[in-house]
């Protein structure tokens, strides 16, 4: 969209044009948003009927906005999709450092303008997507790097004494009157330097080495948090917090389509991946399961959370992992297959924060248990629960109704139990995997019965599932040796499933 051609304030004067603060900008074009059933936050899943509302109820009640929540939570996207809520262009004074409003300017330099040439003082047209600014708050932050300081260059180029408003360096809150601002992590910033927020929010005056300046700054101030309980890194000072007219609390995604949807948007996967590697939809669940099993393990820190940035980056690595290996044997197409899954592992560890327990079983354990915990779960989803077989053999009990079925993993696990071993390689071709699996009695049938439609590749892919989630409910032992994956017996002759039944409902 092009500029307006108005290019000087009498032009401006004859357009027609009425000025009116952010707050009531964001809110008009919100409002238009609401009655055309449009959403005005695009890109953003899992909050529609949580944080969307929340947000929208606070700009239509032109409140400046706390997003408190863990890490990964989407809280700065939020405040980023805000910049749609903003007319596409806005006039101010030309060369103004604040982008001055023509009718209503605040800095020096825009009086002056205005007073010298009247109607004929330039205007420039600023478009939305330059009226966001957006400050990481960390400790060294200052004052002057906020809000101000004297420029003694400025000073001594202009000769002026320090007195005058015009030897004034503006800081960033200043430069982004009219615009959105935000500041990440508000609780990082130094309790002084939060104070100095105070009359900025509240009055809108600010203040510089000694000088009172009325700048009734026009912001819409985001400001992002983690729970001030869960983090030792400092905490929102009350009064600042009180300033903070709507404070809404962030969330992780609540569904497993609701994070697959996710990462399948912001996962980054080129083209020639995409062409070369497939993921099936069990691949997908699985890694998104690690960061549901990573947030209630006793080994990881809730407080820290787990981000989503976790699962985006394991898929990454999925489909990397996969690649590699097509391209190490000249392969035209794979898939992700369950032992590809190894290739994940750095995706898990750099994105937990461990307790101390979880230190000493060393990230690297913590993060293939995360893996085999999301396996059995996801597991239970696809095909009937082993646990049903192992109870009953401890009790030992049948009713005299019962109709005695064989276990249907009975053939599967009396293979192991005769001594066989089944090593899965990590590097090898899809057609010497596919080969393996099918050496495995009754494998083939058993996932053929419940997924009949399976294409041959997608049911070798089940019959590799199968094997991990037998070993991850301890019906048959796995163990990751260097380049395999190896698979066998585990005590057949106590988990012998030989005489083992239950009923067809616990199928």
């Amino acid at each position: 969209m092009q500029a307006p051609n108005t290019t000087t304030l009498g032009q401006l004067k004859q357009s027609g044009y009425a000025p009116k603060s952010i707050k009531d900008e964001v809110r008009q074009n919100l409002i238009k948003y609401i009655k055309n059933n449009e959403n005005a936050f695009p890109g953003i899943l899992g909050y529609e009927d949580s944080v969307i509302p929340d947000t929208e109820r606070a700009l239509l009640s032109r409140h400046n906005i706390l997003f408190l929540g863990l890490r990964g939570q989407a809280k700065t996207r939020m405040a980023r999709q805000m910049i749609h809520l903003l007319d596409p262009f806005i006039p101010y004074v030309a060369g103004s450092e604040i982008y001055d409003d023509p009718f209503q300017p605040i800095s020096h330099f825009a009086k002056e303008q205005i007073a010298q040439l009247g109607d004929e003082t330039p205007i420039a047209w600023l478009k939305n997507s330059d009226r966001y600014s957006e400050k990481l708050a960390t400790p060294d932050v200052t004052v002057a790097d906020l809000i101000g300081d004297i420029d003694p260059i400025k000073a001594a180029n202009l000769k002026l004494n320090f007195a005058d408003e015009r030897v004034i360096h503006y800081g960033i809150i200043p430069r982004s009157h009219r615009c959105i601002f935000v500041i990440n992590e508000l609780p990082d910033l130094q309790a002084r330097i939060q104070v100095a927020l105070f009359n900025i929010l509240q009055e809108g005056d600010i203040q510089i080495r000694g000088f009172k300046l009325r700048m009734p700054l026009d912001i819409l101030f985001v400001f992002t948090a983690n729970p001030e309980d869960y983090t030792n890194r400092g905490s929102i000072v009350t009064p600042l917090k009180d300033r903070i007219e709507s404070q809404i609390l962030t969330h992780y995604p609540k569904s497993i389509d609701t994070a697959l949807a996710i990462t399948e948007q912001e996962a980054n996967i080129l083209p020639e991946q995409n062409q070369l590697v497939a993921v099936a939809d069990v691949i997908k669940r699985l890694i998104e399961q690690i960061a549901f099993e990573a947030r209630n393990n006793e080994y990881v820190d809730k407080k820290s959370g787990v981000s989503a940035r976790l699962t985006i980056a394991a898929y990454e690595n999925a489909v990397a992992t996969a690649e590699r290996r097509a391209i190490r044997f000249n392969e035209t197409n794979t898939q992700v297959w369950l032992s590809d899954l190894v290739g994940i592992i750095p995706a898990i560890t750099g994105k937990i924060e461990l307790v101390y327990e979880g230190e000493q079983e060393g990230p690297y354990q913590v993060a293939v248990n995360l893996l085999e915990k999301a396996t059995r779960t996801l597991f239970l989803e696809y095909f009937p629960n082993p646990e049903q077989t192992k109870k009953r053999r401890q009790s030992g009990k049948k009713s005299a109704d019962e109709k005695p079925i064989e276990s249907p993993y009975k053939t599967i696990v009396d293979w192991f139990n005769k001594g066989n071993i089944l090593d899965v390689l990590l590097q090898v071709t899809d057609a010497d995997k596919i080969a393996a699996l099918y050496q495995v009695d009754g494998l083939y049938g058993f996932v053929k019965q419940h997924f009949p439609q399976a294409t041959a590749k997608q049911n070798a892919l089940l019959m590799e599932f199968v094997l991990h989630g037998l070993a991850a409910h301890s019906l048959i032992s796995k163990k990751n040796i260097e380049g395999k994956i190896e698979f066998k017996d585990l005590m057949g002759s106590m988990l012998n499933l030989g005489s083992i039944h239950f009923d067809e409902d616990e199928e």
